[in-house]
């Protein structure tokens, strides 16, 4: 019997360094039923894929906590799922029970009275405060966070400068020669300063300490605490058997440091996540439901599937639904990242998040709770930012072994330099340098926080990754492959061409129109379209007969009308004239051509085609721009497919392709050496999607869960192709980045702080820089990921917009 696979996204709130995540993964992935774990210190998450016969989220969460972080359950808008809903697979929902402030576990929903869930009667609660690692549980946000190790640091920092100044380098090296209060010894004062220090600023890196040791990894914190502990310790029994050269001050100077570096970089970090956080307050905290012919005001998550609800001008929609009655604009743009307004009236489907902004409308439910497009998206980019790239899986094993390598290189250091004659002090002053300047905080940040700024940027637009290895992919993309039908163009019929002859170009297209409304055919609805968009007069027809694979004719103000193609006109015995050239002209050209008499005389050819989208050339030029081969799949016959890639600059055309040829098709470029992006529908093209390096779902709308794809278009916009590989690029270029300096500087810094080249040029790296220089190696890596959101992304300037976009002129024939 198949494994089952259920995947959650859940909260891990008080991860403060970067290798600290190795502690989750560690030990939940010994928990029976779990099959994998990737932790994501940057966004306060971890991803856990379990079998749910063997497991559930309840006892995943509970592991969670007994590693010592917090957990309250699944991150999701809590105002959006229902508390007592069942996790439904690959999908977010609300949480179960989480922590009181004191510590203790809060009653689950089912317990609460029915007038106390835990959020029906908060109306004030913010989105961002019920945002699952927000924090109105006992779990900190970053920003808590981030405050916690300021506040440290202050008491660190502020307790340091008396330590410093009554220590040997105040008085040997600032000077300083002020007596230490109340008559004690120098090192005395210092050891009653330096309490606070311990068992306060630096305690954070002692229970860390322990948490990793619990699950038998290896982390930072151990090393930043050995280092700290060692030192202090080290003086400790120095002050107590009658005082020496002791190490107060490298120990609190350590511990200010370290906590500074680290306080910048959780700023720093704070902003990887703001797409994210974007993303879970974009839903309303309560939704207006029509019961009984009145409007009540109830929690969004108290929507029910098939409830009708009301939406006014200037409200969020709350749930998925579609219109019942109303006509409006829809601002999309926070959800698919669609920049134009989306025109709204009966029947046209609506998105739980997008802004209603003129007409009310009343709207039934769809979809709600953790099925709603938002919490899809939102279960998506978690997913994917939590996931590991190849390169990130090399560094948390590499920053397991380093940690190893800095503790062993510690007690080498020791060793050398004791056995070499230097005093016990001077050799525990290296040992402890060796310690600290190792950590491999910068490392474990390198590749995470990239990823999180990158998936992010990529939600704004409306580009899902569904996984890290998505992203790095998209980085060395060299062909893209493009479905024609629905991806390029529109996937629907539109006229190109109205040639004339003997009457006016508004005369034949109101009597063919007219014709054209009797019939079901999408041609014939693509000619009554566009004869309404230019204005011309509605006639009636009469009569009106169907000749089955040839056309239709009907009588129309008093004339008969033939509308079909040559083999109708032949029969009816219709001499084309000069008309013929040019119907074989446009045929020639892949358009479909619809010929008109009247009375029994040619007057017209009505060209129609499947038209490409506004933005298609611009993506095509785009990828050009980037070193991208476009080429094109289509099942249509040669000639259409390469008058739209004659259009749209594309390279290649791959025509007459049945839907299961696709992928035998991508295999081929592959076989060349191609590094190929498929782009299709998600649908018809799921198998070429699969098979492709990168599979590109476009059209998506509200269904983002399309299981074949590696990405998720949610504009339906060409453009975001490109957009799509350029984030890749730029996410990768800021890892490599990223790992190239956290790698150079443990190699340069390593030798320098084991005091290598001490004897030749005396350079001497004391513990307090070493930490300066480490956490400052890891805000530089934060801040230079951040910095990938200034990336520049392909746009269409002046592209055509709906309301801009015509029709050509009609064209007339010489005689």
């Amino acid at each position: 019997m198949a494994t089952q696979r259920t995947t959650a996204v859940l909260e891990v709130a008080g991860v403060n360094w970067a290798s600290e995540k190795a502690v989750v993964e560690r030990v939940l992935g010994r928990r029976p039923g779990v099959l994998e774990v990737e932790a994501n210190a940057v966004g306060q998450t971890a991803t856990v894929t379990y079998d749910p016969t063997r497991t559930s989220v309840a006892d995943l969460t509970g592991w969670i906590r007994e590693c010592g972080y917090h957990c309250a359950g699944q991150s999701v808008p809590q105002h959006v799922c229902d508390p007592e809903a069942e996790p439904l697979s690959h999908a977010p929902v609300g949480h179960h029970a989480g922590h009181r402030p004191d510590g203790g576990a809060e009653p689950a929903p089912q317990d609460l009275g029915d007038d106390a869930s835990e959020h029906g009667d908060h109306a004030g609660t913010t989105p961002q405060d019920a945002m699952g690692h927000g924090g109105h549980h006992a779990g900190m946000s970053m920003d808590d966070m981030a405050r916690d190790m300021r506040n440290r640091f202050l008491v660190a920092a502020l307790l340091s400068i008396p330590i410093l100044l009554w220590s040997p380098i105040g008085r040997e090296v600032l000077g300083f020669e002020a007596e230490a209060p109340f008559g004690l010894r120098d090192d005395v004062f210092s050891l009653f300063l330096s309490l606070p220090v311990i068992f306060y600023s630096a305690w954070i890196f002692v229970d860390g300490a322990w948490r990793a040791l619990r699950a038998r990894t290896l982390d930072m914190m151990v090393l930043v605490a050995v280092a700290v502990g060692a030192g202090w310790s080290y003086s400790l029994v120095i002050t107590l058997t009658g005082g020496g050269e002791v190490f107060y001050e490298a120990a609190t100077v350590l511990t200010a440091f370290v906590l500074l570096g680290h306080w910048f970089e959780m700023r720093a970090r704070g902003g990887a996540n703001d797409a994210i956080r974007t993303l879970l307050e974009l839903a309303p905290p309560r939704a207006v439901v029509i019961r009984d012919g009145q409007p009540v005001e109830v929690p969004t998550a108290e929507v029910l599937v098939g409830d009708l609800l009301l939406v006014r001008p200037g409200a969020k929609i709350p749930v998925d639904g579609t219109v019942e009655d109303g006509d409006s604009e829809i601002d999309e743009s926070m959800v698919t990242g669609e920049s134009l307004p989306v025109h709204k009236a009966p029947g046209d489907e609506v998105i739980g998040g997008s802004v209603n902004t003129t007409g009310t409308l009343r709207v039934r439910a769809t979809k709600v709770g953790a099925d709603t497009a938002l919490a899809q998206i939102v279960q998506l980019v978690q997913e994917a930012q939590n996931s590991k790239a190849p390169g990130q899986r090399l560094a948390d094993r590499a920053a397991f072994w380093l940690v190893f390598v800095a503790l062993l290189g510690g007690g080498l250091t020791f060793a050398v330099w004791f056995l070499s004659g230097a005093t016990f002090a001077t050799a525990m002053l290296f040992a402890i340098t060796v310690v600290v300047v190792t950590c491999p905080d910068a490392l474990g940040l390198a590749t995470p926080t990239a990823i999180m700024v990158g998936t992010g940027l990529g939600a704004q637009r409306g580009v899902l990754f569904k996984n890290a290895t998505a992203l790095e992919t998209s980085a060395r993309i060299d062909t893209v492959v493009m479905d024609k039908t629905g991806t390029l163009t529109k996937g629907e019929p539109e006229v190109t061409d109205v040639v004339v002859d003997r009457m006016s170009a508004d005369d034949v297209l109101a009597l063919v129109a007219a014709v054209e409304r009797e019939s079901e055919h999408p041609l014939a609805a693509a000619v009554a379209r566009h004869a309404d968009t230019l204005g011309v007069p509605a006639l009636t027809a009469t009569g009106f007969r169907t000749v089955p694979g040839h056309g239709a004719s009907a009588h129309v103000d008093g004339h008969r009308v033939l509308v079909g193609n040559a083999r109708l006109m032949a029969d009816e015995g219709v001499d084309l004239g000069p008309l013929g050239a040019r119907r074989d002209e446009l045929a020639g050209s892949g358009r479909t051509a619809v010929l008109a008499a009247v009375d029994g005389r040619a007057v017209g050819v009505i060209a129609l085609a499947d038209a490409a989208r506004e933005t298609s050339a611009a993506a095509v030029a785009a990828l050009h721009e980037a070193g991208v081969q476009v080429v094109m799949l289509s099942g249509d016959n040669e000639a259409t497919a390469r008058r739209i890639a004659g259009q749209l600059g594309i390279d290649a055309v791959l025509a007459e392709v049945l839907p299961g040829d696709k992928a035998a098709r991508i295999t081929e470029l592959q076989r060349a050496g191609k590094r190929v992006a498929m782009v299709g529908d998600g649908v018809n093209d799921a198998p070429a999607l699969a098979q492709a390096d990168l599979g590109i779902a476009i059209g998506a709308g509200t269904d983002v869960a399309i299981e074949t794809a590696d990405v998720v278009l949610m504009r339906s916009d060409p453009l975001d192709v490109p957009t799509a590989l350029a984030i890749g690029r730029g996410t990768l270029r800021k890892m490599r980045q990223n790992l190239g300096w956290a790698v150079g500087y443990n190699a340069i810094a390593l030798p320098i702080a084991a005091g290598v080249f001490e004897p030749a040029f005396g350079l001497v790296l004391r513990p307090e820089i070493a930490a300066l220089s480490m956490s400052g190696s890891s805000f530089l890596v934060a801040v230079n990921a951040l910095l990938l959101k200034r990336l520049r992304l392909p746009d269409a300037p002046g592209a055509p917009t709906a309301e801009t976009v015509t029709a050509p002129e009609p064209e007339p024939v010489s005689r």
